[in-house]
């Protein structure tokens, strides 16, 4: 053991193996440091705007009491239909990769297409959806925002689903074979319950990464100052009206900016906690 450690070899190895755990060490100090500093400063100015009126009241003109009720329930019928429609979807075609997308030429350009569509910049998508949809029935649209949404969430929901129906034994899907069950009915009964949780924590965290998107809504859902729940029209939303108040010069606008922050931040964290936790589950056996 002593002549081990007089090796020149090995001493050098052990001391480069120090110096890349302390940098990474430092690395990840530095990292949470500045995350800290975020989340220090988004609560102390998020919490002093945090108050009754701020969900009872709608977006204010400068100077003039209000709150963020229209936005919130606007993003919240907008990710809700999102949701709705990104979930079928994505779930379906995340089963038809696992199924055949392995010999199938369609299937391998599908999962090759969803991958560029899980790195696209939300504001391509969000110009796309203006070019295809918005700039045809000339106005802006809470439905306009929820195909941007969806369009950005089905990517997540499809490869979630894809490499968890990929856990599953092959055991067990050839026993159900083996009992008559025809191949529809292994994906969907035996395939895709084995893994619901897994599927679900998909599910979650493409509502938890769609739920705080600003950028498409721009172009296509922009805003609305009143409450309204025609998703036929423009429509506020939190994002936009964040991004919209932290730039003002009014102080009232942009403590709601930071009270708007913290709620939608909380709403980030709080669904990535639950994705992790309560839907965690061990790879099937």
């Amino acid at each position: 053991m002593i002549g081990i450690v007089k090796n020149p070899v090995y001493r050098r190895r052990l001391l480069a193996h120090r110096i890349g755990i302390a940098l990474s060490v430092l690395a990840m100090a530095i990292g949470l440091a500045f995350l800290a500093w975020i989340l220090a400063t988004l609560l102390i100015q998020g919490f002093g705007a945090l108050s009754g009126p701020m969900f009872s009241l709608d977006t204010p003109a400068p100077g003039s009491a209000g709150g963020l009720r229209n936005a919130i329930v606007g993003s919240l019928m907008m990710v809700g239909l999102s949701t709705l429609v990104s979930t079928p979807v994505g779930i379906l075609a995340g089963i038809y990769l696992a199924e055949y997308g392995e010999t199938n030429r369609f299937g391998q350009v599908t999962r090759f297409v969803t991958d560029i569509m899980l790195s696209a910049p939300s504001i391509v998508i969000g110009l796309f959806v203006y070019a295809l949809y918005v700039a045809n029935v000339k106005h802006f649209s809470g439905y306009a925002g929820s195909i941007a949404l969806a369009l950005i969430a089905i990517p997540v929901v499809v490869r979630t689903t894809d490499n968890m129906l990929r856990l599953v034994p092959n055991s067990l899907l050839e026993a159900a074979f083996a009992l008559g069950a025809p191949r529809w009915k292994v994906a969907m009964l035996v395939r895709l319950r084995a893994v619901k949780a897994g599927v679900i924590t998909g599910v979650l965290l493409a509502l938890a990464r769609i739920s705080g998107e600003t950028a498409p809504l721009l172009f296509t859902a922009l805003n609305n100052q009143f409450f309204s729940t025609d998703m036929d029209a423009p429509l506020a939303n939190l994002p936009v009206v964040i991004y919209t108040y932290a730039m003002s010069p009014y102080d009232d606008w942009r403590s709601l900016a930071w009270g708007g922050a913290l709620l939608v931040t909380f709403t980030v964290l709080f669904l990535n906690i639950l994705s992790r936790t309560l839907f965690s589950q061990k790879t099937p056996r």
